[in-house]
C-alpha cells in the first residue's frame, strides 16, 4: 500500500513539475535578472547608474512576483526529491530484511 501511494505522489507530483516548467525557467531568468542588477548596483560609482541598476532590480522582481505558479512547480519538486529519498530508504530496508531471511534459512 505504501508503495501504491509514493508512486501515485510521484505521478502527481511528475505532471504538476511539468505543467509548470515555463514559468519556473522564467523565475530562474528574473532572479538571474535581480541578481545581476543588485551586483552592478553595488559597484555602482555615479547616482545615474545606480538609478539605472535600481530599475534593473525592481524589473527582475517584479517579474519574478508575477511567476507564482513557478512556486507550485518548485514545492512539486521538493516533493518528487523526498519521494524519491523515502522510495530508496523503503527499498533497501526490504533488501536487508530480505537478506536476513536468507541467512536464517541457512
Amino acid at each position: 500500500m505504501k508503495t501504491f501511494l509514493l508512486i501515485c505522489l510521484t505521478v502527481i507530483a511528475g505532471i504538476t513539475l511539468l505543467a509548470n516548467v515555463g514559468p519556473m525557467i522564467m523565475l530562474v531568468i528574473s532572479v538571474a535578472i535581480a541578481y545581476y542588477g543588485v551586483k552592478k548596483f553595488i559597484l555602482a560609482e555615479t547616482t545615474g547608474s545606480r538609478v539605472w541598476w535600481a530599475i534593473v532590480i525592481l524589473f527582475g522582481i517584479s517579474i519574478s512576483l508575477s511567476n507564482l505558479p513557478a512556486l507550485v512547480g518548485v514545492a512539486a519538486l521538493v516533493v518528487l526529491y523526498y519521494t524519491y529519498k523515502k522510495w530508496k530508504q523503503e527499498k533497501e530496508s526490504n533488501y536487508y530484511t530480505q537478506s536476513e531471511l536468507t541467512w536464517e534459512k541457512l
